[in-house]
């Protein structure tokens, strides 16, 4: 799809990282789960649909579990065994998994010389394990370059509070907040907070798990591109 924007800021979960599929899979795997990266990477976004569907917030994560476990191939009659084992694992620190296809994508933005930043739902993580992954930091860098790197636990305001992006635009004070996208994969999250603040949201839906719906979706960020 083609979208008409002056700068671009991103969650970083589900956008640039993800759940450590390295660690999960082997975690899933007694429980009868596939440890493949490509069925660990399905089964975020199926659980982000489900996690949307359930209208949940930053702090629910019960459906995800399950579906994010069910995904994976776990049997039926381990499932809610294996969530437990899953909530107790995917801590903060374990969003740390660059997405390959963003990296790129990354890359060539830079290149172009779009504006970027990064506004994040996280727990004061989020800035050095963004770095640590070599994915981006503030500022100039060995990494790609963001105008800012804004962490929910850090400005002490999250998702779908419109309020965490006026941590982000005075960085961007040159455009007009339409002229921003804002891309998530969270409906609740990211679609409802990035829309009550007057930016472009666009959802992540690489598995076409949102088909129909009423705003701009792309199954990548190199669909940023076009």
């Amino acid at each position: 799809m083609g979208l008409d924007y002056d700068a671009i800021l991103f969650d970083a979960g589900g956008v640039l990282v993800l759940p450590d599929p390295t660690v999960l899979g082997p975690l899933l795997a007694p429980y009868g789960g596939d440890p493949s990266i490509e069925r660990h990477r399905r089964a975020h976004y199926a659980a982000m649909a489900a996690k949307s569907r359930e209208l949940a917030d930053e702090t629910e994560w019960d459906a995800y579990n399950v579906t994010y476990a069910r995904s994976v191939g776990v049997a039926d009659d381990l499932v809610h065994h294996a969530a437990v084992v899953l909530d107790h694992t995917r801590t903060a620190h374990l969003w740390r998994w660059p997405i390959p296809e963003t990296l790129a994508a990354l890359a060539e933005l830079t290149a172009r010389g779009v504006p970027m930043g990064v506004v994040s739902n996280a727990s004061g993580q989020v800035e050095a394990a963004l770095a640590l992954a070599e994915i981006c930091q503030a500022g100039d860098g060995p990494c790609t370059p963001m105008r800012v790197v804004i962490d929910s636990h850090v400005v002490g305001v999250a998702k779908p509070d419109p309020r965490i992006f006026d941590f982000a635009l005075p960085h961007f004070a040159e455009f007009e907040r339409e002229r921003i996208v804002y891309v998530g994969d969270s409906v609740v999250m990211d679609i409802g907070g990035a829309s009550a603040a007057g930016l472009t949201p666009v959802l992540i839906d690489p598995y076409d798990d949102h088909a129909g719906a009423d705003f701009a979706r792309i199954k990548s960020v190199a669909d940023l591109l076009e």
